[in-house]
C-alpha cells in the first residue's frame, strides 16, 4: 500500500524545501486518511495537523506529569436497583486546554503508539482504585475498562494486566474488559490464546458499542464473551424512533438466547429505564443515576446509595 502527498508550485511554495515539506504533510494526512490514497496539501489541514502533533507530543508528557485522570461511571441492577460496579473513563486535564475530550485524543494515542503507555496506565489505575475501595469496606462491584484493539495486537496485554493485578492486589473477577466488535473480528490464533490466558486468570468481556460493527455473530461463542452493551445511541432514541427500539429488543433476546446479560448506556429518563427492565435487560448506565464520576465522588456516591437501599 501506499499514501501520496502532493505539493504545488507556485501555490504552495517556490523553492524544493519548502515543496517537500508540504508534501511530507500531505502524505502524513494521506495516511491518518487510510492507505492507498493521496491528498493535495492545503493550509487549514496542516494547521490541525501541527495540532495533533502537539497533542500528541503532550500526551507522553502529559502521562509523565500525572494529567490524566480516571472517572467512573456506576452501572446499575435494573431489577433490584443494586449498584454492580463501575465503567472507568480516562479524562486529560490539560493545562493549556483544560479538559481535553477522550474523542479527541484517543485517536491520536492510537495512530501515534502512545496507547500502549496510556493503556498500562489505565488498568494500573483501575486496579489500584479498585484495591483502595475494597480497602474502605465497598463490596460486590466490578471496574471495567475499555481496551484498545492496538493493545492485543502487541500481544502482552496479559502480561501487563497479570501484573497491574499482582502489584496492586484486586481480584482479577472484579476487573472487566470492555472489547470492541472490531477486534474480536479479527480472529486470529494470538487474540484466542491472549483472551484464553485473560479468562484463565478470571476475568470477564463485555462487547462496548454492541450493534454499530460487525455482523458476524460466531465471535460470542468463540470467544465466550459474558455481556453485551447496547450501544447509546439505539438507547436514546428508542422511545421516539421505533426501528432503535426494535433493535434494542433484538439485542436483549440475542443476549438472552445465548446466556449473556446485556447492559444499556445512555439511561438519562426513568421511561427508558422501565423499558429496558421490560425488555429484560438486566442492567444500564447513564445520566438518569449519575455522570462519571472522580473517585472521591464515587465514594460518597456508593454510601448515598447504600442508605436509599436502606430506606
Amino acid at each position: 500500500t501506499c499514501s501520496i502527498g502532493i505539493a504545488m508550485a507556485p501555490r504552495d511554495g517556490n523553492d524544493l524545501d519548502t515543496l517537500i515539506k508540504k508534501a511530507d504533510i500531505a502524505m502524513y494526512q494521506s495516511k491518518d486518511s487510510g492507505r492507498n490514497s493521496f491528498r493535495f496539501f492545503d493550509v487549514a489541514s496542516s494547521h490541525q495537523m501541527f495540532e495533533h502533533l502537539n497533542l500528541t507530543t503532550s500526551m507522553r508528557k502529559a502521562l509523565a506529569e500525572k494529567q490524566f485522570l480516571l472517572y467512573y461511571q456506576p452501572k446499575i441492577n435494573l431489577h433490584d436497583h443494586s449498584l454492580v460496579g463501575f465503567e472507568a473513563l480516562i479524562r486529560w486535564q490539560h493545562p493549556q486546554y483544560g479538559f481535553i475530550s477522550p474523542d479527541t485524543f484517543i485517536s491520536l494515542a492510537e495512530s501515534s503508539g502512545v496507547i500502549i503507555q496510556l493503556g498500562e496506565w489505565v488498568i494500573d489505575e483501575a486496579c489500584r482504585q479498585g484495591k483502595n475501595w475494597i480497602d474502605k469496606g465497598l463490596k460486590n462491584f466490578s471496574i471495567a475498562v475499555n481496551v484498545s484493539s492496538i493493545q492485543f495486537k502487541r500481544g502482552t496485554i496479559d502480561s501487563v494486566i497479570m501484573n497491574a493485578l499482582e502489584k496492586t492486589g484486586f481480584p482479577p473477577y472484579m476487573l472487566e474488559l470492555e472489547l470492541t466488535e472490531s477486534l474480536l473480528i479479527d480472529d486470529t490464533d494470538r487474540l484466542a490464546s491472549t483472551l484464553s490466558n485473560l479468562r484463565s486468570m478470571g476475568l470477564h468481556f463485555s462487547i462496548d458499542d454492541f450493534g454499530t460493527g460487525y455482523s458476524n455473530l460466531g465471535y460470542l461463542k468463540k470467544f465466550e464473551v459474558g455481556c453485551l452493551k447496547i450501544d447509546q445511541s439505539f438507547v436514546r432514541r428508542m422511545e421516539q424512533n421505533p426501528e432503535d427500539a426494535l433493535i434494542v429488543k433484538a439485542i436483549i433476546q440475542l443476549s438472552s438466547s445465548l446466556g449473556l446479560e446485556t447492559i444499556a448506556e445512555g439511561v438519562e429518563t426513568e421511561s427508558a429505564a422501565d423499558m429496558l427492565r421490560e425488555l429484560g435487560c438486566a442492567m444500564a448506565q447513564g445520566y438518569l443515576w449519575s455522570r462519571p464520576l472522580p473517585a472521591l465522588e464515587i465514594e460518597r456516591f456508593w454510601r448515598d446509595w447504600c442508605l436509599l437501599e436502606q430506606t
